[in-house]
């Protein structure tokens, strides 16, 4: 058995973070699981051309995925720290670079990592 590389370890590792916090926000039904291998086939492409930016992919795709969510259901994943005002999503911060983060720019917190929505709001959906 060839041991993986570290363009698939990247990639898996950025599916399995935002397929967590599909989980986490109950939006992880099948048609929104198929939006997240999009993306992921997507970026293989995009790593393989600058192997570099394999650890910005997490970001990269948790963004793929809030832009295709949006154009088909809504915004996602809104914000859990403003309980006021109209809902609104989180950003993914820094939108090119390692250790992406969900953030609340209206606040202008850092609620969580991606792939640990679940974590910041104690298991509740988000959605």
């Amino acid at each position: 058995m060839e041991p993986i590389s570290p363009l698939e370890q990247a990639l898996h590792a950025a599916r399995a973070l935002i397929l967590a916090d599909l989980i986490a926000g109950d939006v992880a039904e099948a048609d929104v699981v198929s939006l997240v291998e999009d993306s992921v086939a997507q970026r293989r492409w995009w790593v393989e051309q600058w192997p570099d930016g394999a650890r910005y992919v997490a970001g990269l795709v948790a963004q793929d995925v809030q832009d295709a969510l949006l154009e088909r259901y809504g915004r996602w994943p809104l914000c859990p720290v403003c309980g006021h005002g109209d809902p609104h999503a989180l950003d993914v911060e820094p939108e090119l670079g390692p250790d992406p983060h969900w953030v609340c720019s209206k606040a202008g917190v850092k609620v969580a990592p991606v792939g640990a929505l679940g974590e910041a709001t104690g298991g509740e959906p988000l959605s």
